[in-house]
C-alpha cells in the first residue's frame, strides 16, 4: 500500500481577489490530487488563506472594515473561486482560527526551547533596523533594492528600528544543505534547487521570528509585546491544518507517514526551502519531502496587473468556457514549472482544436454511428481488425506514462499524452472509415471499430477525469458508466465494455465556440465595463496612472446606449476622443467646456466600436456621478499629482 499523499498551496493573501495566479497553483493541486486517489492512494489537498499583518490592516482600513470583518469577505471570494473551479480540498486553513494559533504558538515554543549544535539557543532577542518592505511583508537588503524601492512592489521601503525574536537560521543551513544534496529533501525544479544552495552559500543571515509594532497578528505565548512574524505565522499552517496542536493521529498520518509536498509559485522561494525547514529542525519536526516552485507568468507578454487590464478573474474563465475547459485551459499554456506567457486569445482557439473538435467530435461521431446502426448499443468487439493492435499497444501504454508524469509534477505533460490517445482514436475512426462500412454492410467489422472506439474513450474518461471531472463524467455516462470503474487499474486494461450497453449522447459535451465572436465580445465587455463602471479606478491603479488636465471640446451620444459619451479632449499638446459612462448624468451640453481629469497613458480600446484613447475620473455617492474637477484653473495638458 503506498503512502499518503499531502500536498499544499501557499495560502493566499486576502489584500486581492483570487487570479488566475492563484487558479494555476490550485488547480495544479487539485489535479495532483485527483490523480493519485485515481491510482488508488490517499490524498489530503491543503488550501487557505493568510490573514494576518501589515497589508491586511491597511486594506481593512481602507475598506472601512475591522481586520476580520475585511478578512471573512475575502475567504468567501476565494471560496466561491474555487468551487466554481470545482476545486476539491480536504480542508481550508485560515490563519486566524484558533487552532492555527494553537498551532503558531507549539511551534514557536519548541524553537525557543532548542539549542544549535554549538549549545547557543535558537531563539534569542534583539534589536533590529533596517527597511522593510509591507508588500513582501519582510526586512530587505540593500541589494534587493533600487534606490530605496522594492521593485516588487514599486513602493518605498520602510525604515524600521524594533525590539524583535530572532531565529538562529545559520546553524540549520549546514543540515539543510547536506538533505538537499542529498536528495532528501527535494526542491523542483533543479533550477530552483541550484537557486537554493546558492543562497545558502551566501552565509544568510538570521531572521526576526516576531514584530513589536505591527497590530494585526498572533501574540508570542511568551511575550504578549510581540506579535509572531507574518511567514512564521504563515508557513506554520502546513501542520496546523492537519492536527499539529490538536490532534496527533492526523499529524501523524499525513505530515510524519505521507509524502508531504509543497506547490508554489518561485517569488516565495527563500521562505519555503530555507526558513521553514529550519523552523522544523529547531522544533524537532520532520521536513517537507518535496517543494515544487513553478515559474512566473505573463498575459499577453505582459506582467498580470489590475491597471493593464492584465488581471483575468477565473470566474470570468469559467463563465466563458465552463470549469472544466477553464482548469484545462490554464494548465495546458507551457510546461508546469517554467515561465510563460498565457496568449488570452488562444484559449478559444485551443478549446475548439483540443475539447470540441478532437475529444468532443470523436464522442458525437461514434455515438451517432452506434445509434444508426446499433439502435445505441453497444456493437460487439472484433478483435481482429487492422489496426486495431496498434491502437491497443498506444492506449495500454498511456496510463503509465500518464501517471509517470503526474509524480514528476509534469501535469501538462501527463494532460497532453491522453490527448495523444484522443488523437490515436481519431486517425484510427478516419482510417478505418466506419461510415463507409456502414455504407457497404459490413456490420461486423464496423461494430468492432466502434467498439474500439468507445474503449479508447472509456480509458480517456479516467485519464482527463483529474483536470475536467464533471465533464468526464457527462462522457462516462455516454457509455452507462458509473465510478465503479474509475480508476487507474482500470484504464490499464482494454475490452472492459460490455457489447449491449446502452450509447446515450444527448448533446454536444465540447460544444464548438465562435473564436472571432468570442474574442471581440471579450475585448468589447473589458472595455465597456471599463467606461460603464464611471470611470472610476482602484488606488493601486490610480498610483500607476499618468493622469492630466483636459479640456472637453466636443461631446455627443453614442448610439445604442444611455450609459456613453463620445468626447473629443484637448490635451494641450494634443487632441484625442473617449468614450466616457456618464450620458446618465451629464448631457453633452452640459460636459462640453469643463475642465476634466483623464487618465491618459492607457492603451486605445473600442467601446461599442468608438475607439477611446483615455479614461476620466469622477466620483459617485447615492446614485450621483461628479466628475473629479480642480480647485483652481489650469491649462489643458498640466500633470496631476
Amino acid at each position: 500500500m503506498p503512502n499518503p499523499f499531502y500536498v499544499t498551496t501557499p495560502i493566499y493573501y486576502v489584500n486581492d481577489r483570487p487570479h488566475i495566479g492563484h487558479a494555476y497553483t490550485t488547480i495544479a493541486a487539485d489535479f495532483l490530487t485527483r490523480f493519485h486517489v485515481l491510482a488508488g492512494r490517499e490524498a489530503f489537498f491543503l488550501t487557505g488563506t493568510d490573514e494576518h499583518g501589515s497589508k491586511v490592516a491597511e486594506a481593512a482600513q481602507a475598506a472601512g472594515l475591522t481586520e476580520i470583518e475585511f478578512c471573512d469577505r475575502t475567504v468567501e471570494h476565494f471560496k466561491k473561486a474555487w468551487e466554481s473551479l470545482l476545486i476539491n480540498y480536504s480542508y481550508f486553513i485560515r490563519t486566524t482560527s484558533e487552532r492555527h494559533k494553537e498551532a503558531v504558538w507549539k511551534i514557536l515554543d519548541a524553537m525557543r526551547q532548542a539549542k544549535t549544535n554549538d549549545g547557543q539557543e535558537a531563539v534569542y532577542s534583539d534589536y533590529y533596523e533596517g527597511r522593510y518592505c509591507t508588500g513582501c511583508e519582510k526586512f530587505m537588503t540593500e541589494k534587493e533594492l533600487v534606490d530605496g524601492i522594492c521593485t516588487l512592489h514599486d513602493r518605498k521601503a520602510e525604515l524600521i528600528k524594533e525590539k524583535n525574536y530572532f531565529f538562529r537560521l545559520s546553524a540549520y543551513l549546514p543540515e539543510i544543505k547536506r538533505r538537499i544534496k542529498s536528495n532528501e529533501f527535494l526542491i523542483l525544479p533543479e533550477e530552483r534547487r541550484r537557486e537554493v544552495l546558492g543562497l545558502i552559500d551566501q552565509n544568510i543571515g538570521d531572521f526576526s521570528l516576531s514584530r513589536e509594532k505591527v497590530k494585526w497578528g498572533i501574540p508570542l505565548s511568551f511575550d504578549d509585546s510581540q506579535l509572531a512574524y507574518v511567514w512564521v505565522d504563515a508557513l506554520t499552517n502546513y501542520i496546523s491544518a492537519i492536527g499539529y496542536a490538536d490532534d496527533q493521529e492526523s499529524f501523524e498520518k499525513w505530515w510524519n507517514g505521507a509524502e508531504a509536498v509543497h506547490l508554489m509559485a518561485k517569488d516565495i522561494l527563500k521562505f519555503h526551502c530555507l526558513y521553514w525547514p529550519a523552523m522544523l529542525l529547531a522544533a524537532g519536526v520532520k521536513i517537507p519531502n518535496t517543494v515544487f516552485l513553478h515559474g512566473f507568468f505573463t498575459v499577453d507578454g505582459e506582467k498580470m496587473s489590475k491597471s493593464l487590464g492584465k488581471k483575468i478573474d477565473p470566474i470570468d474563465m469559467v463563465n466563458e468556457f465552463g470549469a472544466d475547459a477553464t482548469r484545462y485551459l490554464l494548465l495546458t499554456q507551457f510546461p508546469f514549472g517554467i515561465d510563460g506567457d498565457i496568449q488570452v486569445d488562444r484559449f478559444a482557439r485551443q478549446y475548439n482544436s483540443d475539447l470540441a473538435n478532437d475529444l468532443g467530435n470523436l464522442v458525437s461521431r461514434v455515438a451517432k454511428l452506434i445509434a444508426t446502426n446499433f439502435d445505441s448499443k453497444l456493437p460487439e468487439p472484433k478483435k481482429d481488425l487492422s489496426g486495431l493492435k496498434a491502437l491497443m499497444s498506444t492506449a495500454e501504454k498511456v496510463p503509465g506514462s500518464v501517471y509517470s508524469h503526474v509524480k514528476h509534477f509534469a501535469p501538462d505533460k501527463a494532460i497532453a499524452e491522453a490527448i495523444n490517445l484522443v488523437k490515436a482514436g481519431n486517425k484510427y475512426f478516419n482510417d478505418t472509415a466506419p461510415w463507409k462500412l456502414a455504407k457497404e454492410g459490413k456490420t461486423d467489422e464496423l461494430g468492432g471499430v466502434l467498439y474500439a472506439c468507445c474503449e479508447i474513450l472509456r480509458i480517456v474518461s479516467i485519464m482527463l477525469y483529474p483536470i475536467m471531472p464533471n465533464k468526464m463524467q457527462e462522457l462516462r455516462s455516454v457509455l452507462s458508466l458509473d465510478d465503479s470503474t474509475l480508476s487507474l487499474k482500470n484504464a490499464q486494461t482494454f475490452f472492459e465494455l460490455k457489447p449491449g450497453t446502452k450509447i446515450k449522447l444527448k448533446e454536444a459535451i465540447f460544444p464548438r465556440l465562435d473564436v472571432k465572436k468570442t474574442i471581440e465580445s471579450k475585448a468589447e465587455s473589458k472595455s465597456s465595463d471599463n467606461a460603464d463602471n464611471n470611470g472610476l479606478l482602484d488606488f493601486a491603479e490610480f498610483a500607476r496612472a499618468k493622469l492630466k488636465v483636459a479640456l472637453v471640446i466636443e461631446a455627443e451620444k453614442i448610439e445604442g446606449t444611455d450609459k456613453l459619451l463620445k468626447l473629443q479632449i484637448d490635451l494641450g499638446t494634443e487632441k484625442r476622443q473617449i468614450v466616457a459612462g456618464v450620458a446618465e448624468h451629464y448631457s453633452p451640453e452640459e460636459i462640453t467646456g469643463k475642465k476634466i481629469i483623464v487618465v491618459s497613458n492607457l492603451k486605445p480600446a473600442k467601446i461599442r466600436g468608438v475607439e477611446s484613447n483615455g479614461m476620466l475620473l469622477a466620483a459617485k455617492s447615492d446614485g450621483k456621478l461628479t466628475l473629479v474637477s480642480l480647485a483652481s484653473d489650469l491649462p489643458a495638458g498640466s500633470d496631476v499629482s
